[in-house]
């Protein structure tokens, strides 16, 4: 073969030691991007299939046609994907053979039939032409000699293929070199060698250019006309051939775990907080902010990425002004490459397909004993902080800083807002300094005054004197000790510890897989299951269902869990962590081992004593009294009812499921009369043992029995006959004259929580009931 390639850029590359990964435009992936005026993504799904899904813009889809669309839709599973121009290329997943297909999907296979039979390691589609390495593509060795071949368009048809072998990427060399991973631009291809270094080849090569470079180069990715790689020892980008126009001035000091390059810009996956960066020709308010990525791939102006915390596709534009309907389908990615490697290395974690919550699914990849080996990650994006390090099985963690409870994280978050907040804080305490300052040296010059005066009118007189003008700026000592208050009200407990962030692994693990025999539970949120963690401690885990997550946005979960984190009382249900990867909401309650007040009154567990019941009253009265007076803002429950009284291992009661979000200042008063008006019925339950409302008696309503008889001044008739009467009965009785006032049909005649609270305390103190 002729030699049709510039030995100046062959042996630039040769000091460059070892290539250990490639990726981007050009180079091979588990998402890759046809590019041109028919350009479209495909890319492999996280069914464990490796079934392959494809997209594009959806305004060239045909009119006559309502459904049909210019991507392909029936393309066979894939090892590895890599794109070119209005075409891509693949590996097979079952047998290692290359695949090639424009638009029109499996109706054009464009592999020369003398290398259809040949199985590959690695494949990259250029411009229009295509290297691959031969040898399995599951085998531990991935180096190899290559093949390549011409795909070009029809010259009657610039929409369909036809491809052949190609002549112009042959030589003396390349016929004798064994390859590991290669990338293709327009007419060139470059690849590592087993001696050492990166050879490269093509009718395009010469304008690729030279330089010395003694580093070894981890990623590498191709243009159309340029080259970019990461140095492994500096994390230096160096970029040859090309423009300024086509890669600017590249991050100095930034490592990249992946590259990916359209027409004029470079973007890269950043290997310590797995964000977007690019360079070149781009703008840079459409890169998105705040989530990290496992995978990219670019087209000419399209870049479209897998999320690392849910693997949903996310697509951007980088220079374009008027943007496309080129939205991905709503379908998750695998988050990198099948490897039938036993280990993924230090730095490196394997992703676990149990993540995803798909009973059924055991791996993302056709066979048990492959795994998807994905860089870690380090730091996370501006906003968040890393809450969990990165394990053999899984990931970095990373938490909103809205979040943060310890001084840790806020040394990685650097709240701005909070600082803001502080500060805010500081300006206005000085205000407020300032005015009560300045009133109290008002006053001071008054009293001042007064005692002036009086002393001189004093002075005329015989009675009075020094004593009366001590007495205007002080109490007499004797005074000031009759008013110390000898019993200071006691402090509230401490908190019981900071939320912890749980992986869903973990969780998944601790109820034996969300399993029915593990429910504790179920409401409109989801269902609650008892979990056993990996240091012995028993939970409740509360996770929520399909509808819930729909409703509720990311946002609106961190604030209801900025409210949990915050709610810290001995009579309320705390919170001791929650798990937020991969979409779910989950949190992780205090187990409260005897169950529901409603279990004991209605469901068959053992009755409680009159004296217990009594003090579970007072004890939740207090836990509501907290919702609504010391916390800040107030929160109400919404929902007091018998089954959100929880017993915990000391038969204390604790409020739980109490409403998360707190409503608008003008419906708060109603909203918190309304949860006096249900803590009066569950008062009826536990003096009566009966259900707020059963079809099997007449009335049904506990509240239409009951209430009548008790303004009748005949309560005693309703007090529970299956719990052996007290000697005296009167604190029942009271406590029947508490939940009528409760349950009054004036809202602005019921008392608060604190006052019932008082009620029920004083009761419980001054009566004891044998």
């Amino acid at each position: 073969m002729t030699t049709l390639f510039n030995l100046s850029f062959f042996h630039l590359l040769p000091f460059i030691l070892f290539l250990k990964s490639a990726s981007g435009f050009g180079s091979m992936g588990p998402i890759s991007a046809a590019f041109g005026k028919n350009g479209f993504f495909c890319a492999i799904d996280a069914s464990g299939k490796q079934d392959v899904i494809c997209w594009g813009n959806k305004t060239n889809s045909s009119a006559a046609v309502p459904n049909s669309s210019n991507y392909p839709t029936d393309v066979p599973p894939m090892a590895a994907l890599s794109g070119g121009d209005g075409f891509l290329c693949g590996i097979l997943a079952n047998t290692s053979q290359a695949f090639c297909w424009d638009s029109l999907g499996s109706r054009s296979d464009l592999v020369p039939t003398v290398f259809k039979s040949n199985a590959y390691s690695h494949i990259a589609a250029g411009k229009s032409h295509v290297c691959a390495i031969r040898g399995p593509y599951y085998s531990e060795s991935d180096w190899g000699s290559v093949d390549c071949w011409d795909i070009i368009r029809k010259s009657n048809d610039n929409d369909t293929f036809i491809s052949r072998e190609s002549s112009l990427f042959y030589n003396q060399y390349t016929n004798s070199t064994a390859f590991k991973k290669i990338v293709s631009g327009d007419g060139f291809s470059c690849g590592g060698v087993r001696d050492g270094g990166i050879f490269c080849w093509g009718p395009n090569s010469s304008g690729l250019g030279s330089s010395s470079i003694s580093e070894n180069v981890h990623v590498l990715t191709a243009g159309i006309d340029s080259v970019c790689g990461v140095l492994e020892e500096s994390n230096e980008v160096k970029c040859w051939g090309g423009n300024n126009a086509s890669f600017g001035n590249p991050p100095v000091g930034v490592p990249f775990v992946s590259l990916a390059a359209g027409v004029h810009h470079f973007c890269g996956i950043r290997k310590d907080n797995h964000g977007i960066e690019c360079w070149g020709n781009y703008n840079s308010s459409l890169i998105p902010k705040g989530s990290g990525f496992l995978a990219i791939a670019s087209s000419d102006f399209i870049t479209c990425g897998i999320r690392e915390g849910d693997l949903v596709l996310d697509c951007w534009y980088t220079n374009v002004s008027s943007q496309v309907d080129y939205d991905p389908p709503l379908q998750l990615c695998s988050p990198g490459l099948c490897t039938p490697t036993s280990s993924c290395g230090e730095g490196k974690f394997s992703f676990n397909a149990s993540l995803l919550n798909e009973p059924d699914l055991i791996n993302l990849c056709l066979r048990k004993d492959l795994k998807i080996c994905s860089p870690c990650g380090v730091n996370c994006s501006e906003g968040f902080f890393p809450s969990s390090s990165c394990t053999e099985n899984a990931d970095r963690v990373c938490t909103p800083c809205s979040l943060c409870q310890n001084s840790s994280c806020s040394d990685v978050c650097r709240l701005q807002n909070s600082a803001m907040m502080k500060h805010q804080h500081q300006h206005q305490l000085r205000q407020l300094l300032l005015i009560v300052g300045s009133s109290a040296l008002g006053f001071l010059l008054c009293l001042v005054g007064l005692c002036l005066l009086i002393r001189m009118i004093g002075s005329r007189t015989k009675q009075g004197g020094k004593n009366q003008f001590a007495s205007c700026i002080r109490k007499p000592e004797k005074e000031t000790d009759a008013n110390t208050d000898p019993h200071p009200p006691v402090s509230v407990a401490p908190c019981p510890g900071e939320a912890q962030v749980f992986r869903l692994s973990e969780l998944k693990d601790a109820t034996n897989g969300f399993k029915e025999f593990n429910e504790l539970g179920r409401g409109s949120y989801g269902f609650v299951y008892k979990a056993v963690l990996a240091d012995g401690r028993q939970v409740a885990v509360k996770r929520a269902n399909a509808a819930t997550i729909i409703h509720t946005n990311s946002r609106e979960f961190e604030m209801e869990l900025e409210i949990l984190c915050s709610v810290r009382h001995s009579s309320i249900v705390n919170l001791l962590g929650y798990c937020a990867e991969m979409g779910e909401q989950i949190l992780v309650y205090e187990l409260m081992p005897h169950g529901t007040l409603n279990d004991h009154l209605h469901g068959g567990l053992s009755p409680l004593s009159w004296n217990l019941r009594l003090k579970i009253a007072m004890q939740a009265a207090k836990g509501i009294e907290y919702l609504h007076k010391e916390v800040s803002p107030p929160i109400v429950h919404r929902d007091v009812k018998s089954s959100n009284i929880l017993l915990d291992a000391d038969w204390g009661a604790r409020i739980a499921d109490f409403g998360l979000l707190t409503p608008n200042e003008k419906d708060l008063n109603g909203d918190v009369t309304t949860d006096v008006y249900n803590f009066g019925i569950v008062l009826l339950e536990i003096l009566s043992g009966r259900k707020a409302y059963d079809r099997d008696c007449t009335p049904p309503s506990i509240i239409d029995w009951a209430l009548p008889l008790i303004r009748q001044g005949k309560a005693a008739v309703i007090i529970d006959r299956y719990v052996a009467l007290p000697r005296n009965v009167e604190p029942l009785l009271k406590l029947a004259e508490i939940a009528e006032q409760a349950l009054r049909e004036n809202p602005a005649e019921r008392p608060d929580m604190s006052h019932l609270a008082l009620l029920l305390e004083q009761l419980v103190k001054d009566v004891m009931i044998s």
